[in-house]
């Protein structure tokens, strides 16, 4: 319910025949460009903040433009580039991108794809990427020692500069090889094109990184390639057969594209890079050497498209899991209860919470209960004007149940902030009077911010974390607060000393908590919370072990350091507000 802005997605086409084969066969040169529109569409879901493409002309001369982009911001930015694109665009690379802000800037120049230009084509190179990095104050720092001068501070940027600092050297080691050779003019020109090895780029380049990425490049001599980092945090997957190599963030994207079964489209493993080459030959090169995997879950609750075959079955199993739960927060009765769901991403773990309940030989009724509206506040600029409209974004059905006898047990994907809830939710379900309210997230507690790229950085933030708080102040064991402190101050790097704050209490002390922080005043059907279990999780997401979100074991150094922090800039803010 509570939007989160997070993963942006990548898609990249590599046509490995000419133009012409295309046009013949499926007629239009535009294929290509056809195929980058529909991979980009299909994931829409991942950014609409802005888009990118970048095409690569391998067979233009000298004296014309061979690398190309288009950028756009806003929600409509995919159309409004392929309404630009015209003949020009014509090439065998291409690359697409779809933005969600994790930083907070905006502007057209944050949007992706980032190009580096120079005369020589090969060291022309264009990067975007599903990233954040942790560590950029020391890539900067790295960068700065050297005598460099990135124009921008941030990840993007400063990834392009390292990057292309790293394929301007391949390039020299290539010319001066070409040298050596007795090669002149041109040949070495040629020689250099054919030659380049970017696996020799990326392995003198992401190992300085500490993040969640998926990098993907072009190269104006025609090299195409894209990174996974080496813990699996970020998902990509690819597809090749004797027309096109084709890279996206998601499986049926490529599924839906090309008209392909699932079992044709391969993983990208961690720390593993997909190269294409200019003559087309692809090969997979191992970059880093991967390291625990730690695959995000989250992926899989709530941001990939659960059109995939695995992920659906995932999140009906989420739902299923909840039935005990369930159970007893109703004390049993299913026939006085209605069961719902939030829309719209929680659907398919309503149908696996249903199933589980008529698995128990249970009539269910099932209602539409909460319905969305479209986002009234966005034109409003008054404060209290914005509150009041905030609580209509969401309607009900009246009528859905019987008032003051039925429960209503209503499920969503997560629970993060508890903003939505106080402000909209339990107040328009209580119009309905339901005998009680069971509020069930399919995901666990979100105890900690992600660094990996999505847009909750903030512990404070966190409903689970505020209720933590208040429990802590309500015991009197503020001295806790500041052993933590101490800890995240003098050894940011040693542990995630954070979850200290969470271990003197259970989850349901926590839900009771949550439960009085966001009921809204004047509120008359009783609340509870159901969430899922950490085992549960993990059970029914078998091969996406990433749980930070949760549990607060970040698999970076960097994710660790910057929790540590989190929690050091929250209690010098109170105490700054206190003075």
């Amino acid at each position: 319910m509570e939007q989160l802005k997070h993963e942006c997605g990548v898609a990249m086409i590599r046509l490995l025949k000419p133009l012409s084969y295309y046009e013949h066969k499926y007629g239009t040169w535009r294929y290509g460009l056809n195929k980058l529109y529909l991979m980009m569409e299909k994931q829409h879901n991942r950014g609409q903040e802005g888009a990118g493409v970048a095409c690569v002309n391998m067979d233009a001369e000298p004296g014309e433009e061979y690398m190309f982009r288009e950028k756009a911001e806003g929600k409509d930015a995919i159309t409004e580039i392929f309404k630009r694109i015209d003949g020009s665009f014509a090439g065998q690379l291409y690359m697409g991108h779809l933005r969600y802000s994790t930083t907070g800037k905006k502007g057209l120049q944050y949007v992706h794809p980032f190009l580096r230009r120079n005369n020589w084509r090969a060291k022309n190179l264009c990067l975007c990427g599903n990233f954040n990095m942790t560590n950029i104050d020391e890539v900067f720092e790295f960068l700065t020692a050297q005598g460099q001068s990135p124009r921008i501070y941030g990840d993007s940027y400063i990834t392009l500069e390292l990057m292309g600092h790293r394929l301007d050297r391949e390039v020299e080691r290539l010319y001066a090889q070409a040298r050596s050779e007795g090669l002149e003019g041109t040949a070495i020109t040629r020689y250099i094109d054919d030659n380049v090895e970017m696996a020799n780029v990326l392995t003198t380049t992401m190992p300085h990184f500490d993040g969640g990425y998926v990098m993907c490049g072009l190269t104006g001599s025609g090299e195409m390639f894209a990174v996974r980092d080496p813990w699996g945090i970020r998902p990509a997957f690819w597809y090749q057969d004797d027309e096109v190599v084709v890279l996206a963030s998601e499986r049926p994207v490529i599924q839906t594209t090309f008209d392909l079964k699932a079992e044709d489209i391969r993983e990208l493993k961690p720390g593993q890079s997909l190269i294409v080459r200019k003559s087309g030959e692809s090969c997979l090169e191992q970059i880093l050497e991967a390291k625990r995997m730690s695959a995000c879950s989250f992926e899989r609750i709530y941001f990939s498209r659960g059109s995939d075959r695995d992920i659906y079955l995932e999140r009906k199993r989420l739902g299923e899991q909840l039935t005990p739960a369930i159970m007893k927060a109703i004390g049993g009765d299913v026939a006085n209860t209605v069961f719902s769901y939030i829309p719209n991403t929680a659907e398919v773990a309503f149908y696996g919470m249903t199933d589980g309940i008529r698995k128990l030989n249970h009539d269910v009724r099932i209602e539409k209960v909460v319905w969305k509206d479209i986002k009234l506040r966005t034109f409003i600029s008054d404060g209290s004007e914005r509150n009041d409209l905030a609580a209509h974004v969401y309607d009900i059905t009246y009528g859905s149940l019987v008032p003051y006898e039925d429960n209503l047990v209503i499920i969503d994907d997560s629970i993060v902030r508890g903003t939505t809830l106080k402000e909209s939710i339990f107040k328009i379900l209580d119009r309905l009077h339901p005998k009680k309210i069971v509020m069930v997230s399919s995901s666990p507690q979100i105890r900690y911010p992600d660094y990996y790229g999505i847009d909750m950085s903030r512990l404070e933030e966190l409903c689970a974390f505020r209720a933590a708080i208040a429990l802590i102040k309500e015991k009197g064991m503020q001295q806790l607060m500041a052993d933590v402190y101490r800890r995240c101050k003098t050894a940011p790097m040693a542990d995630n000393h954070v979850r200290a704050i969470y271990e003197p209490f259970t989850v349901e002390e926590i839900n009771e908590k949550i439960v009085q922080m966001l009921c809204p005043e004047g509120m008359q059907a009783p609340i509870e919370l159901v969430f899922q279990s950490i085992e549960g999780l993990h059970e029914a997401c078998p091969n996406h072990p990433g749980d930070w979100y949760f549990t607060g074991r970040y698999p970076t150094p960097g994710g660790i350091r910057m929790v540590n922090m989190a929690f050091v800039n929250y209690v010098e803010q109170i105490l700054k507000m206190q003075l």
